[in-house]
């Protein structure tokens, strides 16, 4: 199963569309259980930081979907929102000015190769790092990138059927990815050899996560790999299915999973 063709699929729609984008952004936050968790852990590190100005890095933006958020629930705060992907980063800019959200700005930037220095209070980056073979330079300059006291968030697949790997003969996302995904025990290790502290983990997508991943989106990818045709049945599958889906995406938000197929991990700068 290929994900990223289908992600250009949407990023097409919503470029010819654009009065769809926030529709898009919140069925995507309805829809995936790792914005659930994101969402919570960003108002929590918010008021770590009281009414100051929070600095932020959305560390590959992608379509934009945090960014978003945050400009609209994490004020006063500003963003620096980059991505490797020069169509995206546009389509977002264009956007991004037509909702006079000032507060973010974008650029084209590899994460491999920034070089800020004492920049930032907070670097978002969701579902990035999976597809990064040089991870230990980018944990290096996001190190480098927050200020004293500033946090990381890394939301990841993880090693426990992380990128849709749950046996040898199901096709997966792997070959997408530069890695399966990562433990807490791992990210603990690399982070800590930069000069990160652990501040919290939380394994998602457990028993009940994974099923409500499989039937709300890993089917309905599977279809339109097959042929595009399909996204004319979506919302007839989505009739059937979002109840049953959305129950078992609020067990799994509410549960304390020992493991689960997607890993958020945060880390922090020490102040000194």
């Amino acid at each position: 199963m290929h994900y990223d063709p289908v992600k250009n699929v949407f990023a097409g729609v919503i470029r010819s569309l654009p009065v769809s984008r926030v529709g898009f952004y919140k069925t995507l936050d309805l829809m995936f259980l790792r914005s659930w968790y994101v969402r919570r852990e960003l108002r929590a590190i918010r008021k770590q930081f009281g009414t100051d100005e929070l600095k932020v890095l959305d560390a590959g933006c992608g379509y934009g979907q945090y960014s978003y958020f945050m400009a609209n629930n994490l004020a006063p705060c500003s963003i620096l929102a980059v991505d490797v992907k020069e169509d995206w980063i546009k389509d977002c800019r264009n956007f991004f000015a037509s909702r006079n959200l000032k507060q973010v700005s974008f650029a084209i930037e590899d994460l491999a190769k920034i070089s800020y220095t004492n920049k930032f209070d907070l670097i978002v980056c969701i579902d990035v790092m999976e597809h990064i073979h040089n991870d230990d330079a980018v944990f290096e300059n996001f190190f480098r990138a927050l200020a004293p006291g500033g946090f990381v968030i890394i939301n990841s697949p993880s090693i426990y059927g992380g990128s849709d790997v749950h046996d040898d003969n199901e096709e997966s996302f792997i070959g997408e990815h530069a890695r399966i995904g990562y433990g807490h025990i791992e990210l603990n290790e690399k982070l800590g050899e930069k000069g990160f502290i652990p501040y919290s983990h939380k394994y998602t997508y457990g028993f009940w996560g994974d099923k409500a991943w499989r039937l709300g989106i890993k089917y309905p990818m599977l279809m339109l790999n097959v042929s595009k045709i399909f996204i004319v049945l979506l919302p007839f599958y989505y009739v059937l299915t979002f109840l049953f889906t959305f129950i078992m995406m609020q067990i799994d938000y509410r549960s304390d999973n020992k493991t689960g197929s997607g890993i958020n991990y945060i880390a922090q700068k020490p102040l000194k």
